[in-house]
């Protein structure tokens, strides 16, 4: 299936829209590594929160404090989640066994 061609209106908003997108997921990750917000609050917010919703697991818990990137992977196999899940794709279960892996 062949993408549909954009008139350089539609393009400029599409680009303007993804580069929201990301700011707003570097704020996101930011907060999180800073200790404004913890894993928990965030994951709760998941559903809700498109942002949110839409980061991958592993970004989110290697933006917290002393979880690089193979103890977020040991994480997400300990809890039995896929590395490439997004926040909004989790379980009750999978999200409630990351926070108290991570507690």
């Amino acid at each position: 299936m062949a993408l549909p061609t954009l008139t350089p209106e539609q393009r400029a908003e599409a680009l303007a829209k993804a580069a929201e997108a990301r700011k707003a997921r570097s704020e996101l990750l930011a907060s999180i590594k800073s200790g404004k917000q913890t894993i928990a609050s965030v994951l709760k917010r998941a559903k809700d929160d498109k942002t949110v919703g839409k980061t991958k697991v592993s970004a989110l818990l290697k933006a917290v404090p002393g979880v690089g990137a193979v103890k977020a992977a040991a994480l997400l196999e300990q809890a039995g989640i896929d590395p490439d899940r997004r926040a909004a794709g989790l379980g009750d279960r999978q999200r409630s066994a990351l926070i108290d892996a991570l507690n």
